[in-house]
């Protein structure tokens, strides 16, 4: 039993604040809320035809949720009485906290709110649609339901637009975090998925508090069956860039976040109508869905548009096993190509069983089915004629036991009633196809791995670059294949050194971060003999080149306040920043984890022997990898560590430059 219980689905509601108590009591008695409600008022008898009392110590019971719709000095003393009379919760819904400069005010009321769970302040509200409880101060755009999906925000407007939403998506919840001073994003997830009717959980969010939570949410929810869909604010925020790295603007822009989400399973999405078509697929049909899909349309135009559009998602369709190819040439005879997205024409329109059986046996071969139809406008049109291939979508569905999805090309160009009546008999109408072909991708994302959790964010801290010398060592000691070196204060003193060394040789200038741009870096030579000074250099390093190398690989760690560590793979060297071909992953992952990352990079072909080139060993890359992982997980003193590059050979993989930030 979650402590928000009694605040999610109340039996009784007290609203204070006259103006904003009415419409709490007006969207309650709509809803048909069957509990108590109580408005509280100093001098007013009765508000909206209720009887107010004058203060929380003349209520007859003690309030399972209360609105709270008075000023932000006056919302701590409501919250201490209430918390006092051992109430279920409280919205919170004046401004002017941390949010505008206030912390400590804010602080106060985390103090008087005590074991009391308050949403807020700065916070909306909720709308529990399955009881018909609103603590909620304005319009709306849902209706009584007995399932459905949980909606739930940082930003009140954002969820407020979602509500509105015509595309039959059923909303059992609307929940707001406001500032989130109690209670934070998992709690207020996981308090609406622990109710049953809930189908599936849609979130907007600005920022994840508590990652290991949000994992432990993550899990729960696929255990349940449930699906997350998720749009991440902010992505585009590069103001942590480091200036000592390529990592830290290579992952910059959300990848993180985004890495993060991926590993626990959560479909991550770019838009409100994305989030709303992933939430349908997932009330209806559940997570898991299956990566083969296939397309039918009675139009050549179409079929290529949905080819088109679905490229860039990822999305492919394979082709047709031959025994359906033949039985859908028996069924359309030998002037329709039969291929995947399928264009079957005109032949069968209005033909009932003949479409039925074309849209099952397609359906059949595939794990879903797109199924293209745009519906003839209502108020100017007649769409009975559409009807048959209506049944036989349904209809396939019911037979094969897959699912089939009606796409509507425009989202305007389907009727909400209509979706809404399939969606009760189980089908999934998606409205506007590049959106709805976003949604299938989002939904198509693989459960995280059970217990896996992000490791423990650090706070951040000033922090000292090693030398590359220094920082070799380091990797040496533990594991990690770098080239033979030596090392001297002067290059006098590092021409000497090198006499046991093999040319060619590389020679380096230390102290800097970048060497090649400051003309620290000297390949290739075969003599150190008669080599210029280093302006500015620290001390010199001379290494044995690495010779047969494959490709060049950047491997950057770095600590993230929110998400524990961060990996970021990629085409590196001088130009990791010019090609921008990176993946990120959170820690800790396994060596297979990391090769499915790196499989994503836009350049793996020519990592793999793209057209006879030799294949690097990634294996070898994606073991030191987690080397480097494990490293950082046992020295909390490590901030950063940039490998770049790696240099890959057919066997084995070296580090031939680190760049190491530690306490």
């Amino acid at each position: 039993m979650s402590r928000l219980d009694r605040l999610m689905r109340p039996k009784s509601i007290a609203v204070l604040g006259a103006g904003w108590a009415l419409n709490v009591i007006e969207q309650c008695r709509k809803m048909g809320f069957s509990g108590q409600v109580w408005p509280v008022h100093p001098t007013k008898g009765e508000i909206g035809g209720l009887k107010a009392y004058a203060s929380l110590a003349d209520l007859p019971g003690v309030p399972d949720a209360t609105f709270i719709g008075v000023n932000r000095f006056a919302t701590i003393d409501v919250v201490a009485q209430l918390s006092a009379m051992g109430a279920g919760g409280a919205i919170c819904f004046a401004s002017g906290w941390t949010e505008a400069g206030e912390p400590e005010l804010q602080a106060k009321l985390v103090a008087a709110a005590g074991d009391m769970p308050i949403l807020g302040p700065n916070c909306y509200g909720v709308i529990n649609y399955l009881d018909g409880a609103l603590l909620w101060p304005d319009q709306h755009g849902g209706v009584p339901v007995s399932s459905g999906v949980a909606l739930v925000s940082q930003s009140s407007n954002i969820v407020i637009n979602l509500g509105m939403q015509k595309r039959g998506l059923p909303v059992a919840y609307v929940a707001c975090l406001g500032n989130a001073a109690v209670v934070g994003l998992a709690e207020l997830a996981g308090a609406v998925l622990d109710d049953p009717r809930v189908t599936a959980l849609g979130l907007y969010v600005e920022g994840i508090d508590d990652a290991p939570a949000f994992a432990t949410l993550a899990e729960k929810a696929r255990a349940l069956g449930k699906g997350i869909a998720l749009i991440k604010s902010g992505k585009t925020d590069l103001s942590q860039k480091a200036a000592a790295s390529h990592t830290a603007s290579l992952a910059g822009g959300g990848a993180a976040s985004s890495a993060f989400l991926r590993q626990i399973g959560v479909a991550e999405v770019n838009s409100p109508s994305e989030l709303i078509e992933t939430l349908k697929i997932f009330h209806v049909h559940g997570t898991g869905l299956g990566s083969r899909i296939c397309s039918l349309s009675c139009s050549g135009g179409e079929a290529g548009l949905v080819a088109d559009l679905a490229a860039p998602f990822g999305i492919d369709f394979p082709s047709v096993p031959a025994p359906i190819r033949d039985r859908l040439g028996e069924i359309l005879g030998p002037i329709v190509a039969i291929a995947n997205p399928l264009d079957y024409h005109t032949f069968i329109w209005g033909d009932g069983p003949r479409t039925t059986d074309v849209f099952t046996t397609m359906l059949s071969g595939y794990d879903a089915g797109l199924y293209i139809i745009d519906m003839p406008r209502g108020d100017r049109c007649d769409p009975s004629a559409y009807q048959p291939a209506f049944d036989a979508i349904v209809a396939a569905q019911a037979n094969t036991g897959k699912p089939a999805f009606p796409v509507a090309s425009m989202p305007e160009n389907f009727d909400e009633a209509y979706a809404a009546k399939l969606l009760s008999q189980g089908v999934c109408v998606l409205m506007g196809l590049e959106t709805a072909l976003a949604a299938i991708k989002a939904a198509q994302i693989p459960a995280g791995a059970v217990g896996w959790r992000p490791l423990p964010a650090l706070a951040p801290r000033e922090t000292r670059l090693l030398s590359e010398a220094e920082g070799k060592a380091l990797l040496a000691a533990n594991g990690i294949a770098v080239p033979k070196s030596a090392t001297a204060p002067t290059l006098a003193g590092v021409t000497a050194a090198a006499k046991g060394l093999t040319a060619p040789f590389a020679l380096k200038g230390l102290g800097f971060s970048h060497k090649t741009e400051a003309g620290a870096v000297r390949l290739g030579l075969s003599t150190l003999e008669g080599q210029a000074e280093m302006v500015g250099a620290a001390g010199y390093l001379v290494e044995e080149m690495v010779t047969g190398a494959v490709a060049e690989i950047l491997v950057g760690l770095q600590r993230d306040p929110i998400y524990g560590v961060t990996l970021t793979l990629g085409m590196g060297g001088v130009t990791a920043e010019v090609l921008a071909d990176t993946v990120t992953v959170i820690l800790p992952a396994s060596p297979d984890e990391i090769l499915t990352a790196l499989r994503r990079l836009r350049l793996w072909p020519l990592l793999d022997g793209y057209r006879g080139r030799p294949k690097a060993d990634m294996a070898a890359l994606a073991d030191l990898a987690v080397q480097l992982g494990a490293l950082m997980a046992s020295d909390n003193s490590l901030e950063e560590i940039e490998i770049n590059p790696v240099l890959v050979r057919q066997n084995g993989a070296v580090a031939v430059d680190a760049l190491i930030r530690r306490v």
